[in-house]
């Protein structure tokens, strides 16, 4: 995936509807959601750590798993969908990737847990449109931090230029400042790697360049 979140371009799907019906329905909308491309936040961030167990929150069509698989991360990615699952499960196959490298998972991250301690917990764009629990799915992840460990966080850090004078109850704009602040993490457990907003390149739904702000945040568990 490029981003597992309500792109403010397609509104597939009912906010009513529970999160794996949901998305199922928004997945099944089209062949492929997002660009298949690894998250270039992450790749930063992550390029210079030394590959060993990885957790993907949201993991969508796998684009940031097999990407980590392929840097030599062993991988377990979650999903609530099944079919975004799927797409990701072929995606690893298409390049590559063998089955062992990555461990795929549907579950509904606002009642799973993770039973294993990891070296890296990503969360690239976990927002929705219907309920999730962001903060106490983040607070659980964090807790799976095995000690030095990194866990890294990406998010909108302003709604799209095109929808700003929308409503957006149900998404989190946060700088890094108030996504650490939201963790609620023991300040002398973790220390700040990277806190910085980044600029990327975007569309409007109409084809109109924009520049989109990010949230990134790297913690290292002491």
């Amino acid at each position: 995936m490029t981003e597992h979140h309500h792109d403010h371009q397609a509104q597939g799907g009912q906010p009513d509807q529970g999160p794996a019906a949901f998305w199922d329905q928004r997945y099944g909308e089209k062949d492929q959601l997002w660009s298949g491309e690894p998250n270039h936040s992450l790749v930063q961030a992550v390029s210079g750590l030394t590959p060993g167990k990885a957790l993907d929150l949201g993991c969508g069509e796998g684009g940031d798993s097999v990407w980590l698989a392929r840097q030599g991360w062993a991988v377990t990615g979650v999903d609530v969908s099944a079919t975004a699952v799927s797409r990701a499960r072929a995606r690893a196959a298409a390049h590559g990737v063998p089955e062992h490298a990555v461990n795929w998972v549907v579950q509904d991250l606002a009642h799973w847990e993770p039973a294993e301690s990891y070296d890296l917990v990503s969360a690239c764009f976990l927002h929705s449109p219907v309920e999730l629990p962001r903060a106490g799915v983040l607070r659980r992840a964090a807790a799976a931090v095995a000690k030095g460990g990194h866990m890294l966080v990406v998010g909108h850090a302003e709604p799209p230029p095109w929808a700003r004078d929308l409503q957006h109850a149900d998404h989190h704009f946060n700088d890094p400042d108030q996504e650490l602040a939201e963790l609620g993490l023991d300040a002398t457990a973790w220390q700040a790697v990277l806190a910085q907003l980044n600029e990327r390149p975007g569309r409007s739904p109409d084809g109109e360049p924009a520049t989109l702000r990010d949230s990134v945040l790297l913690l290292q568990r002491r």
